[in-house]
Parts: C-alpha cells; structure tokens; sequence
C-alpha cells in the first residue's frame, strides 16, 4: 500500500475516531434513503465495517446499487466527514467475531448465532471534510456563515479537504 493511501487512511481514522454512529445513505430507485449505522471498525486497508440485518431494506438497496454514502458528524470537535464508497454483505464468521460487542445483543437478540447477522463492508474511494481549528466553537462557524462577504475569508482558519482512497 503506498504511502499517500496509508496517510488517507490514517486521516479518515482520526477525523471519525470519536464518532460512534453514522448516517448510511443508499439509493432506492431514485430516493436517496439515510439510517443511522454504529461504525464497528475502519481497518488498516480503509474498509469501514457495519453489522447489519442480511433482510432489511438497506441490504436490498445495496445490492441494487452498490455506491453508498457514509456521513459522519461531530459537533462538539466541528468535524464533518462526507465517504462515499461502494458497500457489500459479508457473512464471515471469524470477521464477526471479531467486531462483536456486547451491544449486538440490543439489535440481535441471538448475538453471533442470530440468523439474521451479517457484516456491511464499505470499501471507500473518496471522502471530504470539514474541520475547525477555532476554539470559539460552532457558535462563531455559524456566525462565519451567516455573515457578510468576509465569511469566506475568515472560513479559512478551517481545513476542508478531500481523501481519496
């Protein structure tokens, strides 16, 4: 893997660390469909991992139309990540075991031999961000947008990006 890859990687890892549940956007015909996910993992190739139900909805949508949208918000720090990638079901057992936590059991009453249990794997091409540095918080970066011409200007104390993966 080459070193920019790693360096995207790394900084998906850092800009999302704290954020426990995303908002998983799929395509249904031409509807656009958004669910909150609990992120279980973004490994060291950059997959981000999911448990989810092998028959819901969103698996359906999936398989339709594999290129899915991640969104991942943390206000208190002022960072927002926008993925997007391509997702698909995986039912590995050891990759299972591996993710499981306690918490499953609040959405899979039968934990690891619930029939229903399967793995969504986003395997990511590009993400963009948006993260402030300023220590006056969301109150001033609202102000900054709802201001005058200088908005733009004083947005810059910000770092905007975008990762490709």
């Amino acid at each position: 893997m080459e070193s920019s890859h790693r360096d995207s990687i790394q900084k998906l890892k850092d800009l999302i660390h704290e954020v426990d549940i995303a908002m998983l956007c799929t395509l249904n015909g031409d509807e656009v469909r958004s669910r909150p996910m609990a992120t279980l993992e973004i490994d060291d190739e950059g997959f981000i991992w999911f448990f989810t139900n092998e028959y819901s909805g969103k698996v359906g949508e999936v398989e339709e139309q594999h290129k899915v949208n991640v969104i991942y918000s943390h206000p208190g720090k002022q960072t927002y990540v926008s993925v997007n990638g391509y997702a698909v079901v995986v039912n590995d057992r050891s990759k299972m075991e591996q993710l499981y936590t306690p918490t499953v059991n609040r959405f899979f009453s039968e934990g690891l031999d619930d029939p229903k249990l399967a793995l969504l794997k986003i395997k990511p091409y590009q993400a963009e961000y948006w993260e402030s540095h300023a220590e006056e918080g969301m109150v001033r970066f609202m102000g900054i947008l709802g201001s005058s011409p200088v908005a733009d200007e004083e947005l810059h104390h910000s770092e905007h990006g975008k990762l490709n993966l």
